[in-house]
């Protein structure tokens, strides 16, 4: 026979922590410090950064490798400690150097790292170099050979990612799905599964509103949905993602 709950025993027990239910962390003084992080986003990408530096960082995030540089949108009027790098010297990065091999960047050197890779590869006949190629990365390879999708860049960047991020530094990682030869590829899906594979733990997947317009007059007739969203993927490089 089960003992009778005594209702004051009840009562005393919820005042003693009347803030504290499932999932929050609760502080000496009894007040709640659950600050949750949602998501889906519809900021900028430069403060989505700033939330996850300060939500999911256990060590230190700088310095903060920004291996995909470019014209470093993602930073303007941030204070934090930035090592550029980027293919193209045209940006002046700090490095100039291929990603997948970043030759001469030292070991266990960063907080975070930071990966805004090509995620369309050449579209339609049109293959002259214009201001999308630029922006978006169609000009490197993704034909047949490729699959017709960009997941190839992965792997040899994700070795490097590893060996230069510190113990349970941040691999922060914002990836697109795209159409590409009349079908749907989800690089945000080879990339976790690659991730995993290279020795990350997958921690969390943002979703980002893109506020763009959703009418292009290119094209004629629609068979896929318009994407307005991307996808930041965050990753740990050690085997635990909570604090």
């Amino acid at each position: 026979m089960k003992p009778a709950i005594n209702p004051n025993q009840m009562k005393m027990k919820l005042a003693l922590n009347p803030n504290q239910t499932s999932g929050q962390e609760v502080s000496p003084s009894g007040a709640s410090t659950y600050e949750p992080m949602s998501s889906v986003w519809e900021g900028s990408d430069g403060d989505l950064l700033e939330a996850m530096f300060k939500f999911y960082a256990t060590i230190p995030p700088e310095p903060i490798l920004d291996s995909t540089y470019n014209a470093g949108r993602f930073w303007k009027g941030s204070k934090r400690r930035i090592v550029s790098m980027d293919i193209d010297p045209q940006h002046k990065p700090m490095i100039v150097g291929d990603n997948r091999k970043m030759t001469g960047v030292p070991s266990a050197k960063f907080g975070t790292v930071v990966y805004d890779p090509p995620h369309v590869g050449p579209q339609g006949r049109d293959k002259s170099r214009k201001r999308f190629d630029v922006d978006f990365g169609a000009t490197v390879e993704c034909g047949k050979e490729q699959d017709w999708n960009l997941s190839y860049l992965y792997p040899a960047f994700l070795k490097q990612a590893r060996r230069v991020l510190k113990p349970d530094g941040l691999l922060l990682a914002k990836v697109t799905d795209m159409v590409n030869n009349h079908k749907s590829k989800w690089p945000h899906c080879d990339f976790m599964r690659m991730a995993e594979e290279a020795g990350f733990t997958v921690c969390d997947l943002i979703i980002k509103i893109r506020n763009g317009p959703m009418v292009s007059t290119k094209w004629k007739e629609a068979h896929h949905a318009r994407k307005r969203h991307c996808f930041w993927i965050v990753c740990r490089n050690g085997d635990d993602c909570e604090r």
